[in-house]
């Protein structure tokens, strides 16, 4: 796991190039506070920061083919590293460490930018390929790990945007359609940045950058599966359970420390579980409690650990964290509202003091049903034909504020992408507890502009799998796994996301939506697969999310910092 950073293309030498790439580096010692490594040529200068965690006393980065011609900066982990090693020996390839990213360099001489397709893993990585004077830069195809790319005169590339900063001359102008995007959505969602000229690389993209070609971007995987009728119950519940067991296998693979985040819900217990049956020792668990009861989970989450035998540790937050807020900020690198980032970087910092590795039940609500926004949508009118979308808005917007039924009549007049737009909006407006300004918003430019692209690529399928697929490629890169990878690695901590193994992704994506939602709950398939490995008592708790009392603080001991701050 590391932090990278590094440009090809720009004006300079040699020595300037390292002078920048170190300062890049540097802005990002946290991800990395291991070791850092170097490479730079008269065109390319590749960087990067090292947390080790397979291979600790080898694998120091760039790592390189056999004549120097390729050199690679790598964050991440592969996970099925040990068989594309066996396939490559077999063909003559000579390794020289015992990690992960060196099959990479290998693996891009066999088989170019088709070497993707073979890699099982998050990551992002930047291959140069002195020969060609050609730059691969690459990311995983759930966006687990950040790229940022600046692309003026030649390339640049980050895992943080404050990496960036240090490129000589720059000097961001603020997108004010990124700022909308943020202000409906609570995050600037990919491929943009809050900045006009920084963006960043998709999930599921690569991009290619050399002089002739400029910088090239091509999709190279995306979860737009079709559905499978041949998955009826006893199909999809035998294969969540085998690829669970294979997910979380694989991701027990380090050479350092290695525990789970824990909460009580479905998605942590089922990852905890599997590890307690894989591992032969208790697994490290770790959970967070708040003394308001409505947001405390830890009760729940200590019920379970004792039930599966693991070794857990709780810490109990209160609301003296102003100190916190500062430091999370400026961890993000540009607006970001999602308020749970305060108890994910709080478990990482309890889950650091005695492991470098946790894994995390991130993914399961958006594989497989688990939001009321996806029942929500089998619940209500179906999108009514233009015309009379059209009618009903002129209608709602010549209502008076407040008038009775207006809000109804908006809704009615919304597509489906506007009526999921609607529902993120008012999870972030202050009225409801969030923190972003929706009227504003919605000044700026169509709440749901930003989502348009993943609505309309997901037309083949039902309403309730849209809004699914649509927060695979928007919520989940955009919020989820932002939160999780930042507030992560500003405490050097590794965190891996078995449900999200693209097997499992992919599956879930061809299961029936009736497979997941029944009745008033989601997740019904999954939870039908962990019965027998997951406690019984976690299926009869009410869903609860990954919340702080941020309202209550705010409006009381925090009062008097909002007021300065304001």
């Amino acid at each position: 796991m590391c932090g990278i950073a590094g440009f090809a293309g720009l004006p300079g030498s040699p020595d300037a190039f390292h002078r920048t790439v170190g300062a890049m580096c540097d802005a990002v010692v946290h991800r990395g506070p291991d070791g850092s490594g170097f490479y730079v040529d008269e065109t390319a200068a590749l960087g990067m920061r090292r947390l080790s965690v397979i291979d600790p006393m080898g694998s120091e980065q760039p790592l390189t083919s056999e004549d120097g011609s390729i050199q690679l900066v790598f964050n991440g982990e592969i996970y099925n590293y040990r068989e594309i090693r066996a396939r490559l020996r077999a063909r003559g390839h000579t390794f020289r460490t015992e990690g992960d990213a060196e099959c990479i360099v290998h693996l891009y001489e066999e088989h170019g930018d088709g070497l993707v397709g073979h890699l099982n893993g998050m990551f992002a990585f930047a291959l140069w390929d002195r020969t060609r004077s050609r730059l691969l830069l690459v990311r995983d195809r759930l966006g687990i790990k950040p790229l940022y790319l600046r692309s003026s005169g030649g390339v640049a590339f980050a895992s943080e945007l404050q990496s960036l900063a240090a490129l000589p001359g720059f000097d961001p102008e603020v997108d004010p359609e990124s700022v909308g995007h943020f202000l409906a959505l609570g995050y600037v969602p990919d491929p943009r940045s809050i900045y006009k000229d920084v963006g960043k690389l998709p999930p599921g993209h690569l991009a290619t950058w050399s002089r002739a070609s400029g910088l090239v971007v091509k999709e190279y995987w995306n979860p737009l599966f079709d559905e499978d009728p041949s998955l009826d119950e006893g199909a999809a519940r035998g294969e969540i359970r085998r690829l669970l067991a294979t997910a979380v296998e694989r991701r027990l693979v380090a050479d350092v420390p290695l525990g789970a985040f824990l909460s009580g819900g479905v998605d942590s217990s089922a990852v905890v579980a599997q590890m307690a049956q894989l591992m032969d020792r208790p697994p490290k668990t770790f959970s967070i409690g708040f003394l308001d009861g409505a947001y405390d989970e830890s009760s729940h989450a200590a019920s379970v650990a004792r039930i599966l035998g693991t070794d857990h540790h709780m810490v109990r937050v209160d609301a003296d964290i102003e100190a916190l807020f500062e430091s999370i900020a400026l961890g993000f690198g540009e607006p970001f509202a999602d308020s749970s980032a305060v108890p994910t970087l709080l478990v990482s910092a309890l889950a650091r003091e005695t492991v470098t590795v946790a894994l995390s039940g991130d993914g399961g609500d958006e594989l497989f049903g688990g939001y009321d926004r996806y029942r929500a949508v089998l619940s209500r009118n179906l999108p009514l034909p233009g015309v009379v979308r059209r009618t009903l808005r002129a209608l709602g917007r010549s209502m008076p504020q407040g008038a009775l039924g207006r809000n109804r009549v908006l809704e009615l007049s919304r597509g489906l992408e506007g009526r999921y737009a609607g529902m993120v909006a008012a999870s972030l407006d202050p009225r409801e507890g969030g923190v972003a300004n929706v009227e504003l918003a919605r000044k700026m430019g169509p709440i749901e502009a930003p989502l348009r692209g993943a609505f309309r690529r997901t037309a083949h399928r039902d309403a309730a799998t849209r809004f699914m697929l649509v927060d695979l490629m928007t919520y989940l890169p955009g919020d989820i796994l932002t939160k999780v990878d930042r507030m992560s690695m500003s405490r050097s901590l590794e965190v891996r996301v078995p449900l999200l193994d693209h097997e499992m992704v992919e599956l879930a994506a061809k299961i029936p939506w009736k497979l997941k939602i029944r009745g008033d709950g989601g997740k019904w398939i999954f939870a039908q697969a962990l019965k027998g490995l997951v406690p019984d008592e976690v299926f009869r708790r009410r869903k609860q999310g990954f919340a702080i009392p941020l309202d209550p603080w705010f409006r009381g001991p925090l009062a008097g910092y909002t007021d300065r701050l304001l």
